[in-house]
């Protein structure tokens, strides 16, 4: 376990430094009279992101978290499991989003987390995987202006439907 979390730590802090020195291609700072630049977002986050991985560093260095001084094996066979149902299921959803758009893929991946993984009741499996996915849209295309993946031509008719909506 104390082997894993100091992994994990550093493969995070990595990771936060290349989406720092990645943001920096664009202004990450404020640009009078039009707002925060491009790489604003991404770039304090990742410090932020960076900032934790250094206290959770520190607090192993020191021992003082609970991980730290555990000598358990990192993942057990529950541990195992779970990391590739969660994983397998994330592959699957980038996978689908060119087939069945961004909506569709988190539609299905919501209804396989909550009443597969998380065992929840069918009316809040089936709310949430149809009203989520409908407010991202609104959200994404209606306010925001921002297009995601539509996926393959089979899913136009839902969208001519929801643009309706918008427009």
């Amino acid at each position: 376990m104390r082997q894993g979390e100091i992994s994990l730590v550093g493969v995070l802090a990595l990771f936060s430094m290349y989406l720092m020195w990645k943001s920096t291609e664009l202004s990450v700072g404020y640009i009078s009279g039009q707002g925060p630049g491009g790489g604003f977002w991404p770039f304090w986050l990742s410090l932020g992101m960076l900032l934790s991985c250094v206290a959770s560093a520190w607090k192993w260095w020191r021992a003082k978290s609970p991980f730290s001084q555990s000598d358990e094996p990192f993942l057990d066979s529950f541990g195992w499991r779970t990391l590739l149902h969660v994983g397998g299921s994330v592959v699957v959803f980038v996978a689908l989003i060119s087939v069945v758009s961004m909506y569709g893929a988190v539609a299905i991946f919501l209804f396989y987390y909550l009443r597969f993984l998380g065992r929840h009741s069918w009316f809040l499996t089936l709310t949430m995987s149809l009203l989520l996915p409908a407010g991202l849209f609104f959200f994404f295309e209606g306010v925001m202006l921002i297009s995601m993946p539509q996926g393959m031509s089979f899913t136009q008719p839902v969208f001519d439907l929801l643009y309706d909506i918008i427009y």
